[in-house]
């Protein structure tokens, strides 16, 4: 059902943020009141979409029929908010599923809102941040998630995150691994203890380096520990690991979850306490953790204000894109150079081909970060860079951000293979192959790399077709730009584009 607004509420106003977790799938709105964001509206649905992914990480068509019907349901919820002001992000099921393809293209006939699946650091980051903007805390701090497939792990100071990381335990897949049928035992209760150590144990070393002053739980099974350690008069703030022993004693006095009785132990998480436990004593023990409190705030908080930040022209992107390039010295007046060309020529077919802005963003990019595989070699810098791209984290990219990224530099000059280009459920293919045609002809444009050679051009643009209008005079000075835009053509070709080169004379030759 729709929720009610007060009447002082624009809804022109709302932004929202949906998170597609492994265990509970959750709805957010808000709104933005001088900088600040106002929550207006909760939901969360049990959804237990990692109970669904199986040994070859095949989604069951079970878990998927549950995970859509919630999102018909949030999709009238959202139909108050404006579309563009609509953010739905997925982490670690749909991250690992083979066949998440299927759930996307289902899920898009009935929630006409894109579904972002997101890297497990890009998760860990989204969860520091919203911890860092709802509670201030002037030290560093380790901030723990445990969802329903993976626990990420980050360690932060202010709105800094330091160091971020997704390890692959959750509680509805240890419940599934270890606790199977809600059976319960020392022996299995130990088996996945060990598990969760050794997923631990990779990050240890780097995480006590960095070092923290305060430790932060978030979501629902901490919360779950922390509603029974209040509950029974352990401590009214903190979890300490005589907590957890001790929970994990009363546990162990039991063979089925169902049997359970604990005060703030609720029924639907009687069957995820054991598999969540072992994972919060697991992290407790292997990285030294006396104390830790519980902050009401986590992914969907951090999508919101990254949302409200971008709304005011604050994206976390564009500073990703600048850490990138002072890394790998790029020549930034070639880069400025490119991106100034995308821009242009976008603009000049935006409406015919229908390309949004945000492939106006993606390029501008892309002309930022293509020559960053220079530091590799410059021979195939197009996949040095494209690997570069795709094997680093990018705060704020999703994954198919990403990918999309990465394959734009991959194919931005030589030949190019249709099959090569990935599979992409975001963005449809064709704007992709109209944007890399954009992207080729603003490089190869600039590959003098000087201000006075760009000529003054004409684009003109159909459903297989890019007319390029260009004074012949300018041919004539630049031979070898001619010959390259001649074979330009060739190359889109096997892509489903013509180009078509207004001006060129047969004859033109260099000054």
């Amino acid at each position: 059902m729709t929720p009610v607004f007060p009447s002082s509420v624009d809804t022109a106003e709302l932004i929202a943020a949906v998170d597609l977790g492994s265990n509970s799938f959750h709805l957010v709105i808000a709104r933005i009141v001088d900088g600040a964001l106002q929550l207006l509206h909760r939901e969360k649905q049990k959804v237990q979409l990692a109970d669904g992914l199986d040994e070859q990480q095949i989604l069951s068509d079970e878990a998927m029929q549950r995970g859509l019907q919630v999102l018909a349901q949030f999709a009238d919820t959202l139909a108050v908010v404006p579309h563009d002001c609509v953010r739905v992000i997925a982490t670690y099921t749909l991250r690992r599923a083979k066949n998440r393809a299927d759930f996307l293209a289902r899920a898009a006939s009935i929630f006409p809102y894109p579904i972002e699946v997101i890297p497990g650091q890009e998760e860990a980051r989204f969860i520091y941040q919203g911890v860092a903007h709802f509670e201030q805390f002037s030290g560093q701090r380790l901030v723990i998630d445990i969802g329903g497939g993976s626990t990420e792990f980050a360690i932060g100071q202010h709105f800094q995150p330091l160091r971020l990381a997704s390890r692959n335990m959750g509680c509805v897949s240890f419940a599934k691994l270890y606790f199977a049928k809600g059976r319960i035992s020392a022996k299995r209760f130990e088996r996945a203890l060990v598990h969760a150590e050794q997923e631990t144990e990779a990050i240890v070393n780097s995480y006590k380096d960095t070092g923290w002053q305060q430790v932060v739980g978030t979501s629902g099974t901490i919360k779950t520990i922390f509603d029974i350690i209040v509950a029974s008069g352990w401590h009214t703030h903190a979890i300490e690991l005589p907590h957890l022993l001790k929970l994990k004693q009363q546990l162990l006095t039991v063979e089925a979850c169902e049997e359970l009785q604990m005060p703030g132990l609720t029924e639907d998480r009687k069957h995820l306490i054991a598999p969540g436990l072992a994972i919060l004593i697991a992290a407790f023990q292997m990285l030294g953790i006396e104390q830790m409190v519980y902050v009401d705030a986590a992914l969907r908080e951090g999508v919101l204000f990254e949302m409200s930040e971008r709304l005011q022209h604050h994206d976390i992107r564009a500073h990703t894109i600048d850490s990138l390039k002072k890394r790998y010295v790029v020549d930034d007046a070639q880069a400025n150079r490119v991106a100034h060309t995308c821009r242009f020529l976008h603009s000049l077919v935006a409406s015919a081909w229908q390309l949004d802005d945000e492939w106006a963003e993606l390029l501008s990019f892309a002309a930022n970060v293509y020559e960053i595989g220079l530091q590799i070699n410059s021979a195939s810098v197009q996949r040095h860079s494209a690997y570069i791209l795709n094997n680093t984290n990018l705060p704020g990219f999703n994954q198919e951000q990403q990918r999309t990224l990465s394959a734009l530099v991959r194919f931005h000059r030589r030949k190019i293979k249709p099959d090569d280009i990935p599979e992409l459920y975001l963005y449809n293919r064709r704007d992709f192959i109209y944007a890399l045609v954009l992207f080729r002809l603003a490089v190869l444009l600039n590959q003098k790399r000087r201000d006075d050679v760009l000529p003054e051009l004409t684009l003109t643009a159909s459903t297989d077709l890019l007319v390029v209008s260009i004074p012949s005079e300018w041919y004539q000075q630049h031979a070898v730009l001619a010959a390259d835009l001649r074979s330009e053509n060739m190359y889109l070709k096997k892509l489903g584009v013509q180009l078509q080169l207004d001006g060129l004379p047969d004859d033109a030759t260099e000054d």
